[in-house]
Protein backbone atom coordinates (compact mmCIF):
# COMPACT_ATOMS: atom_id res chain seq x y z
CA UNK A 1 0.00 0.00 0.00
CA UNK A 2 1.49 3.63 -0.91
CA UNK A 3 1.59 6.44 1.28
CA UNK A 4 1.27 9.56 0.27
CA UNK A 5 2.58 12.58 2.88
CA UNK A 6 0.48 16.00 2.67
CA UNK A 7 3.11 18.75 3.65
CA UNK A 8 1.58 21.87 4.79
CA UNK A 9 3.76 25.03 4.86
CA UNK A 10 1.49 28.11 6.87
CA UNK A 11 1.86 31.34 4.85
CA UNK A 12 3.61 34.34 6.94
CA UNK A 13 3.16 36.84 4.58
CA UNK A 14 3.22 39.70 7.35
CA UNK A 15 6.09 41.58 9.30
CA UNK A 16 5.44 41.20 13.33
CA UNK A 17 6.99 43.94 15.61
CA UNK A 18 7.23 42.85 19.58
CA UNK A 19 6.57 45.18 22.38
CA UNK A 20 7.36 45.71 25.84
CA UNK A 21 5.18 48.12 27.08
CA UNK A 22 3.69 48.22 30.74
CA UNK A 23 0.11 49.64 29.50
CA UNK A 24 -3.27 48.74 29.11
CA UNK A 25 -4.13 47.56 25.60
CA UNK A 26 -6.59 50.84 25.42
CA UNK A 27 -4.09 53.18 26.59
CA UNK A 28 -0.83 51.85 24.53
CA UNK A 29 -3.24 51.97 21.55
CA UNK A 30 -4.05 55.97 22.73
CA UNK A 31 -0.47 56.56 22.82
CA UNK A 32 0.44 54.61 19.25
CA UNK A 33 -1.91 56.74 18.01
CA UNK A 34 -0.57 60.34 18.64
CA UNK A 35 2.77 59.23 18.70
CA UNK A 36 2.02 57.60 14.59
CA UNK A 37 -0.82 59.53 13.81
CA UNK A 38 -3.15 56.69 13.52
CA UNK A 39 -6.28 55.78 13.96
CA UNK A 40 -6.14 52.38 15.74
CA UNK A 41 -9.68 51.12 16.41
CA UNK A 42 -11.01 48.32 18.75
CA UNK A 43 -12.49 45.41 16.87
CA UNK A 44 -13.51 41.76 17.96
CA UNK A 45 -11.16 39.75 19.87
CA UNK A 46 -9.56 37.00 18.59
CA UNK A 47 -10.38 34.06 19.58
CA UNK A 48 -8.01 30.93 19.73
CA UNK A 49 -9.88 27.14 20.45
CA UNK A 50 -7.14 25.73 23.31
CA UNK A 51 -9.11 22.34 23.40
CA UNK A 52 -12.61 21.05 22.09
CA UNK A 53 -13.72 21.22 25.74
CA UNK A 54 -12.73 23.91 26.85
CA UNK A 55 -13.83 27.22 26.18
CA UNK A 56 -11.47 29.50 23.52
CA UNK A 57 -8.91 31.88 25.23
CA UNK A 58 -9.44 35.78 23.78
CA UNK A 59 -7.01 38.37 23.16
CA UNK A 60 -7.63 41.97 22.18
CA UNK A 61 -6.87 43.10 19.05
CA UNK A 62 -7.28 46.62 17.22
CA UNK A 63 -6.91 47.55 13.29
CA UNK A 64 -5.67 50.37 11.57
CA UNK A 65 -5.35 50.21 7.47
CA UNK A 66 -2.99 52.96 5.88
CA UNK A 67 -5.26 53.86 2.43
CA UNK A 68 -2.73 54.59 0.60
CA UNK A 69 -0.83 51.12 0.34
CA UNK A 70 -3.99 49.27 1.70
CA UNK A 71 -1.19 47.72 4.58
CA UNK A 72 -3.51 46.58 7.40
CA UNK A 73 -1.80 46.79 10.74
CA UNK A 74 -2.97 45.13 14.11
CA UNK A 75 -2.51 45.69 17.55
CA UNK A 76 -2.67 41.94 19.34
CA UNK A 77 -2.01 41.97 23.39
CA UNK A 78 -0.21 39.10 23.97
CA UNK A 79 -1.62 38.43 26.87
CA UNK A 80 -5.16 36.56 26.90
CA UNK A 81 -7.96 35.77 29.41
CA UNK A 82 -6.24 32.56 30.07
CA UNK A 83 -2.70 32.42 28.52
CA UNK A 84 -0.61 33.48 25.93
CA UNK A 85 -0.80 34.46 22.41
CA UNK A 86 2.93 33.44 21.64
CA UNK A 87 3.52 31.28 24.61
CA UNK A 88 7.74 30.98 23.80
CA UNK A 89 7.33 35.15 24.11
CA UNK A 90 5.83 35.65 27.71
CA UNK A 91 8.08 39.05 28.48
CA UNK A 92 6.38 40.29 25.15
CA UNK A 93 2.84 42.84 25.95
CA UNK A 94 1.72 43.48 22.24
CA UNK A 95 2.37 42.16 19.18
CA UNK A 96 2.25 44.54 16.06
CA UNK A 97 0.83 42.65 13.06
CA UNK A 98 1.66 43.66 9.27
CA UNK A 99 -0.28 42.69 6.44
CA UNK A 100 0.30 43.14 3.11
CA UNK A 101 3.05 45.12 1.54
CA UNK A 102 5.14 47.60 3.98
CA UNK A 103 7.81 49.84 2.62
CA UNK A 104 11.06 49.50 4.32
CA UNK A 105 11.65 52.76 5.50
CA UNK A 106 7.78 52.78 6.64
CA UNK A 107 8.59 50.12 9.10
CA UNK A 108 12.00 52.11 10.25
CA UNK A 109 9.57 54.81 10.74
CA UNK A 110 7.03 52.83 13.23
CA UNK A 111 9.03 50.98 14.86
CA UNK A 112 11.00 53.99 16.04
CA UNK A 113 7.99 55.92 16.70
CA UNK A 114 6.94 53.61 19.22
CA UNK A 115 10.16 53.19 20.86
CA UNK A 116 9.68 57.25 21.28
CA UNK A 117 6.91 56.18 23.58
CA UNK A 118 7.93 56.97 27.17
CA UNK A 119 6.05 53.63 28.16
CA UNK A 120 7.91 51.06 25.83
CA UNK A 121 10.49 49.32 26.59
CA UNK A 122 11.17 48.09 22.98
CA UNK A 123 9.66 47.06 20.19
CA UNK A 124 11.63 44.96 17.97
CA UNK A 125 10.93 43.40 14.42
CA UNK A 126 10.38 39.65 15.16
CA UNK A 127 10.87 36.66 12.53
CA UNK A 128 7.74 34.94 12.91
CA UNK A 129 9.24 31.77 11.02
CA UNK A 130 11.18 31.25 14.34
CA UNK A 131 8.38 31.02 16.53
CA UNK A 132 6.76 28.10 17.40
CA UNK A 133 3.24 28.99 17.59
CA UNK A 134 3.11 31.14 14.56
CA UNK A 135 0.17 29.97 13.84
CA UNK A 136 -1.71 31.40 16.37
CA UNK A 137 -0.83 34.93 14.60
CA UNK A 138 -3.02 33.67 11.62
CA UNK A 139 -6.18 34.81 11.10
Amino acid sequence: MNKTTLKFELDLDFVLVAITAQLKDYMFCYKANKQLGTNFAKIADLELPYNNDEDPFYFSRYFYLMTESDTELYILANKGTEGFLVPEMKKVDFFLLIQNYIHEEDLKEIINGLNKIPEVLVAVEVEPKKLKSKENLIF
